[in-house]
């Protein structure tokens, strides 16, 4: 009898452990624009079980800081504004902000105008000592150096991108592949990838050689993701609403090897992908539709192609940006126009996002954990 209370006891103990973990609220961070008023960076406690969400803190990012990175290790975020003008001077901007990890306090530290302007995206390097931006407005883009106190201090390269046969450029994403070793540019105006060696003294990019992919004109590649072993990139482009699939060699270029639409048999009217991601054990990619108002799902097969899961409506009206919770079970859309972010649970067997709760926040344009 005395046996049998104590693995009880040990039961009981288990099973209050996991209900408390399970329990455990999430950090979410999320920036949105700013045109009519906001602050810009706003810092929640998610319980996704229960569909709540606690708003801890709003900060002043700058102007429209519509994307953000974050070093977990330094406790720091990273804003890139979005601006063609910022604190008065041409340009755009990158807002450093120090965060509490047990309060989500936020204060800001430090801004660093970025030449050009319209910066839409920002990412670390892998040791988190230089930022990498895309400014789509302005056809360039730019490198920021980092300093010791993990402050960023000094532009260290920049290239503008001339139009080709009456056609702008319009880079938006760069970031380096899983090894650290290249950095790939989306150039949605220009139809096309473009992959640098970084030099990690100078920080300066040069273009390799063969080191422009050209896809089908009119495609509009926009995000991308590696799988984690670095010898597959899916990249989903805006304009044709297309998922694109390459082979990753071992000098950095790419091969195609499947196109996919990303859109729903029979839909019409317009539409623009947006964002696209891989779930936790890379079995689905997720990308995100902006007038079918949709996420679609693709299960990923053994050689890294992708077949298609199913699609569920967003929750809302113009799905700019989403993301998956650490745990792979939560699925989180920033829905723009609707002025929301949605709260999805991810079938563990099927893949597919199933609705379960939104919060109202105006002009959401990035989620992060």
């Amino acid at each position: 009898m005395k046996k049998t209370n104590q693995l009880f006891f040990v039961f009981f103990l288990i099973m209050l452990t996991l209900t408390s973990c399970h329990n455990q609220p999430i950090r979410l961070f999320a920036g949105t624009y700013t045109e009519t008023g906001q602050k810009g960076l706003y810092i929640f406690d998610l319980r996704p079980e229960a569909g709540s969400f606690k708003l801890l803190s709003e900060a002043d990012a700058g102007p429209n800081p519509s994307y953000f990175c974050i070093s977990k290790e330094k406790k720091l975020i990273y804003a890139a504004d979005e601006a063609m003008i910022f604190n008065g001077i041409k340009g755009g901007g990158v807002t450093a902000l120090r965060y509490t990890n047990e309060t989500g306090a936020v204060e800001k530290i430090k801004e660093l105008l970025i030449p050009y302007g319209g910066p839409c995206f920002i990412s670390l390097s892998p040791k988190e000592n230089f930022l990498l931006f895309a400014s789509y407005s302005s056809a360039s883009i730019a490198v920021a150096k980092i300093d010791e106190k993990g402050l960023p201090d000094i532009v260290t390269d920049t290239i503008s991108f001339p139009a080709i046969n009456g056609k702008v450029s319009h880079p938006h994403m760069i970031s380096f592949d899983p090894a650290g070793k290249k950095v790939y540019l989306t150039d949605l105006g220009l139809d096309r990838i473009v992959i640098y060696d970084f030099d990690a003294v100078s920080g300066h990019l040069k273009q390799i050689e063969n080191g422009i992919v050209d896809l089908p004109a009119g495609a509009g590649p926009r995000h991308f993701v590696f799988n984690s072993a670095g010898t597959k990139m899916y990249v989903i482009c805006e304009l044709n609403s297309t998922i694109l699939v390459f082979d990753v060699n071992m000098n950095g270029g790419l091969r195609p090897v499947q196109t996919l639409t990303a859109l729903g048999d029979g839909f019409i009217g317009e539409s623009a992908c947006a964002d696209i991601h891989l779930g936790k054990g890379e079995k689905y990619l997720y990308g995100s539709n902006r007038g079918e108002n949709t996420i679609v799902v693709f299960s990923v097969g053994s050689d890294g192609k992708l077949t298609l899961a199913g699609r569920i409506p967003c929750g809302g009206n113009w799905p700019r940006n989403f993301v998956i919770d650490p745990s792979g079970k939560y699925l989180m859309v920033a829905n723009q126009k609707s002025g929301d972010i949605s709260l999805f649970r991810i079938n563990e067997k099927t893949g597919i996002p199933e609705y379960k709760d939104e919060y109202k926040l105006t002009t959401p344009a990035c989620l992060k954990f």
